[in-house]
This record gives structure tokens, sequence and C-alpha cells, in this order.
């Protein structure tokens, strides 16, 4: 399927790895130009060089950040059609999960709400005004299925996450009118550097239950959490679903939470 993208110019945040690499990948593979965003290059960005990906290496941590990659995205390429806001998870530096309501303190919910929802909002408001000027544009933000599903764990991404969810809807509206389009891709449990990583998730499940990061990802995690599949996801699943949200293939799609979970919100 001719996705439209021909041409597109798309800013991709955490565009270095997991998610967001596959997404920049399968951007570039529909003829957009990219600019993807993150704190390093990486191997995986290294490979899809060409003159249809500019990286920009931010802290989105740092406030002024999201206005600096869309600004460039306009710099290279003239204007921009296209955000994926999939920067998001654990803040640089923490280690999730964590369990228990009391566990974050204050510090820990404030770097948590900046990562995962501030970013995208300081994100979204810099490429407004662009969008608008091109009479039109995509936004998706790449959410969780903990965002409906909240358990006493990680409580502080999942609140950020439902913030994002409600965003997504409240813009929709607004902007609608404009020509564009808001949505969510509200992923599942997936196989990330936030699980694969050394003293990742699956390294702290794992301590718990007395096994090895690969039963955890393979067998454990995917019991833990009933995962109807028996799996966790590919990034490139993920990838998927953003790829023909913001695509003119999807023109008539607006405010919608699009699930690629394995099944992980059966009550929903």
């Amino acid at each position: 399927m001719d996705l439209r993208l021909n041409g597109r110019v798309a800013v991709v945040t955490g565009g270095s790895k997991g998610i967001g690499l596959a997404v920049v990948r399968t951007l570039l593979e529909e003829g957009a130009r990219v600019v993807a965003a993150s704190r390093t290059r990486g191997p995986g960005l290294d490979a899809l060089a060409g003159p249809g990906l500019v990286h920009v290496p931010v802290d989105l941590m740092d406030p002024g950040a999201p206005a600096r990659v869309v600004e460039r995205a306009v710099e290279e390429y003239g204007g921009l059609d296209v955000l994926v806001n999939n920067a998001g998870g654990p803040p640089p530096g923490v280690t999730l999960p964590r369990f228990g309501f009391l566990t974050p303190g204050d510090g820990d919910w404030r770097e948590m709400f900046e990562f995962n929802l501030f970013s995208a909002v300081r994100a979204i408001r810099a490429a407004l005004p662009h969008m608008i000027a091109r009479g039109g544009g995509a936004i998706v933000n790449v959410s969780s299925g903990n965002a409906r599903r909240p358990v006493p764990m990680n409580v502080d991404y999942s609140a950020a996450k439902a913030a994002l969810n409600n965003l997504t809807k409240a813009l929709s509206e607004e902007y609608g009118p404009q020509g564009i389009r808001v949505n969510c891709v509200s992923a599942g449990p997936t196989v990330t550097d936030w699980w694969t990583k050394e003293g990742g998730a699956a390294d702290v499940i794992g301590a718990q239950a007395g096994a090895g990061r690969a039963d955890v990802i393979e067998k454990i995690g995917p019991e833990m959490m009933q995962l109807t599949t028996g799996r966790l996801a590919e990034p490139q699943e993920i990838a998927d679903a953003v790829a023909l949200l913001v695509s003119p293939r999807s023109a008539s799609t607006t405010g919608a939470d699009f699930v690629v979970d394995s099944g992980f919100l059966k009550q929903f």
C-alpha cells in the first residue's frame, strides 16, 4: 500500500532506537524526509544515513529542545507535515519498574511528566504554526496501555500517559477544523531497550522471580501481564500503526487511540 508520504517532512522524537527507530525507518521507506531527535545518534540511525534523514542531538528534558528540533526540520526541508512524539518511558538515568505509590517522590514525578508529557506538549506547541501554514498535518503521540490499565507499579508513568491521551483528544477537537489530525498509539509491552538492556525491566523482574532476562521477556513477562498473543510486541508493529495514522490514507481518523498491545487491554 502506498501511504502517500513521499516528500512529507516528519519529526520523530526518541528516534535512535526501539519504536522510534522503527518509525524513522518506516517513514524513510515511504519516501518521507525525517528529522530524528535523541540524545545520541546510535548505530541504528547510522545505518539509515542519507539525504532524507537529519539527526538532532538533544535532551528532551531541556524545555527548549523540542522547539529546536522543529525549527531544524523547517530549516532543512522548508516546513513540517508530521510529528511523532515517541520519546517516553523511563527518564534518562531512571530504571523501571518501580513498585508502589510511595516509592517515587516529587522529583521522580516531575521528571516523569517532563519526559512523557511536557516534551510532547512543547513539540506540539512548536509544530502547530508550521502545520497550519501548510494547510494541515498529522500528529501521533505514542502512549501506553498503562494509561487505561493502571496498576500499583510505575504509577507516575501511567498518570503521565493518561494525561497524554487526554491531550490528544483535546487537540484533535481544537485543530481538526484546521486540517490537523491528532491520534495516539497505545503500545503494550514491547521488545525495546526498556526491557532488554542490562539492569532494565527484565532484570528487575527477573531478580524478584529468580529468572534470567530471556525467560522474563519470552515467558514470565507475557504470563504476568496476561498477553493474549503470548509475546511482547515488536517495535515494527508499533511503527506500522504510526505510519498508517500519519498517512493521508487515515484522513478521517482523528482523536483515536490505536491500541497495539498483544491483548494487554482486555477490559477496554
